[in-house]
């Protein structure tokens, strides 16, 4: 059979060629450079990933022990509080607390039928709509402001634990005129390192 003939003689003739002395060719130019340059890539990044880790790792343990530090500090101050009003006590008065330097305000009704003066004030504190809320600084001015706008708004006095709750839950910071949650320590290192606070 004319097909079967010219089968074995392909067979033969493959037979005859020493596939060991077949050159495999070289890698083009360009695979070489673009298999170069993303070793170089990825041993950069491998090394700035160490350097942020180690960075990282730093910051970690000087957060905590900033933390600690606070930490001490309030356990003191209410201890102090502690002291002073059994010492009160002891000697027959009463112990009057340092007045609050914080408050959080709240907004409790809506835009209708709310005089100029409360309004414009709501709208300094950033009180723009119903159930925003807010912590002020007490002063004079802010506690006159307040005594306003009480109507159509309502206050009070955080704890640490409160204020903590609160910005971890529903904290915002305002950030080259944006709105930016506060879901990471770099948010506000970022806005406010520069006057030493990084969380």
């Amino acid at each position: 059979n004319a097909e079967y003939w010219e089968f074995q003689t392909f067979q033969h003739y493959f037979k005859q060629i020493n596939l060991s002395a077949m050159v495999v060719p070289a890698k083009p130019a360009s695979l070489v450079k673009k298999e170069t340059r993303a070793a170089e890539i990825h041993a950069k990044k491998a090394a700035t990933d160490k350097k942020i880790k180690v960075l990282k790792a730093a910051k970690r343990r000087e957060l905590v022990k900033r933390t600690a530090q606070y930490y001490k500090q309030y356990e003191a101050a209410e201890r102090e509080e502690v002291r002073l009003d059994r010492e009160a006590k002891a000697n027959g008065n009463y112990y009057v607390p340092a007045e609050a330097k914080l408050a959080f305000v709240i907004r409790l009704r809506g835009v209708n039928n709310i005089p100029p003066k409360p309004r414009k004030i709501m709208k300094l504190m950033r009180l723009r709509q119903i159930n925003n809320g807010v912590f002020v600084k007490l002063n004079k001015s802010s506690r006159e402001m307040l005594r306003i706008a009480e109507p159509f708004i309502t206050f009070g006095y955080p704890n640490l634990k409160t204020v903590r709750e609160l910005i971890y839950k529903r904290g915002f910071g305002k950030i080259n005129g944006q709105r930016v949650a506060i879901n990471d320590n770099s948010v506000i290192e970022d806005a406010l390192g520069k006057y030493g606070i990084t969380s």
